[in-house]
């Protein structure tokens, strides 16, 4: 097949969508993860652990499960739903600014529990070191947890691309298949393949299965440093 047939079989429309929201969910949960996974590290309080129950709850509950409470949630009768209402926003199911708020609830745990395991393997001694040379609360935060967790931060921000760029069961709930608003990359693989067509669901698949090896390849590369540091 040369590339000009490729060109007309590959749903770029898609591909850019993904692409985009992938991208978003990242940079969101980068820093919405990394102020999750402090507060927790940090914490002693009794209700750490089930904020952590509630954090984890995505991987282990079916994407079609929340994605029906986002609905009923975000949808017009729903208490978000009514406040994005009273604020002219509109509801946001089937809408692209839906499918952010749906991916980031989605792959939270994905950014939290790298970036907490990174916090509370540093421990406490650097921190404490930082605070004798009067080092402030934020500086101690920027100039000595941070780049310590690097490893952390790398794995969670690589974890929650990947993961929303092979999401399907709950951007289809969110978002629906409107093509060139919501319709991305795994929803159009299942829709060629409703349709019989098979060469551009291999197409799209295979770019996928590509991706989703060149993650984990940089995964092992990116942990091989600390296994030779322990």
């Amino acid at each position: 097949m040369n590339a000009v047939g490729v060109q007309g079989l590959v749903d770029w429309q898609a591909v850019w969508i993904t692409l985009k929201l992938a991208g978003l969910t990242t940079l969101i949960l980068m820093a919405l993860g990394t102020a999750i996974a402090w507060g927790l590290a940090q914490s002693r309080h009794w209700s750490k652990r089930p904020l952590e129950a509630i954090i984890s709850l995505p991987l282990v509950l079916p994407p079609t499960v929340l994605g029906f409470y986002l609905l009923l949630l975000l949808g017009p009768k729903g208490p978000i739903g009514e406040i994005t209402q009273a604020l002219g926003l509109g509801v946001l199911p089937f809408t692209f600014p839906g499918l952010v708020v749906a991916s980031v609830i989605y792959s939270l745990p994905f950014a939290v529990q790298p970036i907490q395991n990174a916090f509370e393997t540093l421990g406490a001694r650097p921190l404490e070191v930082a605070a004798t040379l009067r080092a402030s609360p934020w500086d101690r935060f920027m100039t000595v947890a941070l780049p310590l967790s690097r490893s952390g931060l790398i794995t969670a921000a690589v974890l929650v691309f990947a993961h929303t760029i092979g999401e399907f069961g709950i951007v289809l709930m969110i978002g629906g298949a409107i093509a060139g608003e919501t319709k991305v990359l795994s929803v159009a693989i299942y829709d060629h393949v409703e349709a019989i067509e098979y060469t551009q669901a291999n197409i799209l698949s295979a770019g996928m299965l590509i991706f989703s090896f060149t993650v984990l390849l940089a995964l092992q590369i990116i942990r091989k440093p600390a296994k030779v540091i322990s």
